[in-house]
């Protein structure tokens, strides 16, 4: 959603979500809708069904703030995030996300989000961090930084053992995946003895599963 300030001050703001314009909303993003409507201050532009309609909607609006979810039926929303401020170097995106594993939040910030905020958060706290970020400010609320700060002494897992790693959530046998990444058998072994260490999962499926909530992988 994009937001940006009315010619009274308020913000005006517009929101790409995975939820098509065309089809009934999910009470989640109505309830978002809903929540910055309310406010004097703030302005809903636009709302788009595609992380390549965000970006042709900001192009055509501006806002002030825009809200990106994480997961896009086109591209993923931080790609989306890249892809705007590659022609809006001052755009202000937060993340509005359901997914708080901390490689999906640590990305979004990296790639430039000004805040990342779960579609949980109370209604009070998301329109101050919406505030914050007009006002120029981050805003990562403490259980967010708390997620990112529990994992900050882990090692990160490699390329390879995040292609193995998808790999193995596909079903894949080992065989498969020394034939598809070109690597001996013993070698996608020898992936998969770090990627559990690193993890700290017990069997392949506890790999996939914390991969997954942590943001590594998508399944």
């Amino acid at each position: 959603m994009p937001l940006r300030p009315r010619h009274d001050g308020n913000e005006r703001k517009s929101s790409p979500d995975q939820h098509p314009e065309r089809r009934r909303p999910s009470p989640s993003n109505r309830g978002i809708s809903a929540i910055i409507s309310s406010q004097p201050d703030m302005l809903l532009v636009a709302s788009a069904a595609s992380g390549s309609e965000g970006i042709q909607k900001f192009r055509e609006h501006q806002p002030n703030v825009t809200l990106m979810d994480l997961r896009l039926p086109d591209l993923s929303g931080i790609d989306a995030v890249l892809a705007i401020l590659s022609e809006f170097p001052k755009a202000r995106i937060i993340m509005l996300t359901t997914f708080n594993g901390d490689v999906d939040i640590q990305r979004a910030l990296r790639a430039g989000a000004c805040g990342y905020v779960l579609k949980s958060t109370p209604r009070k706290e998301l329109v101050e961090a919406i505030r914050k970020v007009h006002s120029g400010k981050k805003a990562v609320p403490p259980d967010v930084a708390a997620q990112v700060a529990e994992h900050l002494s882990d090692q990160a897992l490699s390329g390879r053992e995040i292609e193995v790693l998808q790999h193995i959530a596909g079903g894949n046998r080992n065989r498969d995946i020394a034939e598809r990444l070109f690597i001996s058998e013993e070698t996608v072994k020898v992936h998969i003895k770090h990627i559990m260490g690193k993890l700290g999962a017990d069997d392949r499926t506890q790999a996939v599963a914390i991969a997954s909530r942590r943001g590594f992988i998508q399944l």
